[in-house]
């Protein structure tokens, strides 16, 4: 081993060594004392992700968004497969209120963290906060539209009654007080904007959209042999913690019998896109 990488893994161990203490400084809440850890090994090591993802965590923890959201770029730009970097760049992102590019950073932190390790717990949080996100921009969304809608329909109210008085005026050349309003117009225009505001109504899940044992939205549904849907990880804890069959037809089942449905997973997605996430995920 030459000088050059003697001295190159001094400094690979020195960096390491801060990120340990840095990792413990944030094990006790000291974010300070952590983010000065690991800024001195990244001046060492500027290439190595992990810590900028790890001092991104602790601007987290202190609200320091813009914080989070640089160094999770940095991450980004050296790994683009960091799952950590997507998901925390996509809360930052959210803080911000851009929630096009904060949903695109949370659906890859997703799709990466389904990838690496689809039984890790951080695919079950990236999942959670990217529901309230798609939740909230439907919210927002749906508010401006709400707001639009009521101002055009105000518009044609107005427009209609005009109309009404103008039309009369010009067959009694004058009026002595302003006629009745066109009831049967307005309640026609009152239809039509009823009818074009329900895309912005929350909507309850169908049932069949639901596993039957938590009663919430699948994830991700699996079925059995006997022909019932069920959330993967409940049924597999039910296998491992209960027994091996069915909890509904009591059949014997094992893990290797579970099959992903594919059809339901589909009528899941469908459901979201059209309804814009309109309930709230606990």
């Amino acid at each position: 081993m030459g000088p050059n990488a003697g001295s190159l893994s001094a400094v690979v161990k020195q960096a390491e060594q801060l990120r340990i203490n840095g990792n413990n400084y944030f094990k006790k809440d000291r974010f300070g004392a952590a983010i000065d850890a690991y800024t001195e090994a990244i001046t060492l090591r500027p290439d190595n992700p992990v810590y900028f993802t790890n001092r991104a965590l602790c601007h987290l923890k202190r609200n320091n968004w813009e914080r989070v959201e640089e160094d999770c770029r940095k991450a980004i730009h050296l790994n683009q497969k960091s799952v950590k970097a997507h998901y925390m760049l996509g809360l930052a992102l959210l803080q911000r209120e851009e929630y096009a590019k904060g949903i695109t950073e949370l659906e890859k932190a997703l799709d990466l963290g389904r990838g690496a390790n689809p039984k890790g717990y951080m695919v079950e949080e990236i999942w959670q906060e990217l529901a309230k996100a798609k939740y909230q921009e439907w919210e927002r969304s749906s508010t401006k539209r709400s707001w639009a809608w009521q101002s055009l329909k105000e518009a044609c109210e107005s427009a209609l009654k005009e109309k009404h008085v103008h039309d009369i005026s010009q067959e009694e050349g004058f009026l002595d007080e302003l006629p009745t309003s066109p009831s049967g117009q307005l309640a026609a225009l009152g239809s039509v904007f009823s009818k074009a505001a329900e895309d912005d109504t929350p909507t309850e899940v169908p049932d069949y959209l639901c596993c039957r044992i938590t009663l919430d939205i699948f994830r991700d549904p699996v079925i059995t042999p006997s022909g019932l849907t069920y959330e993967r990880a409940v049924i597999l804890d039910h296998l491992d913690k209960v027994g091996k069959f069915d909890p509904v037809t009591r059949e014997p089942l094992n893990r290797s019998q579970l099959v992903s449905n594919l059809a339901i997973k589909e009528a899941v997605q469908a459901f979201l896109d059209k309804h814009g996430w309109a309930y709230k995920i606990d």
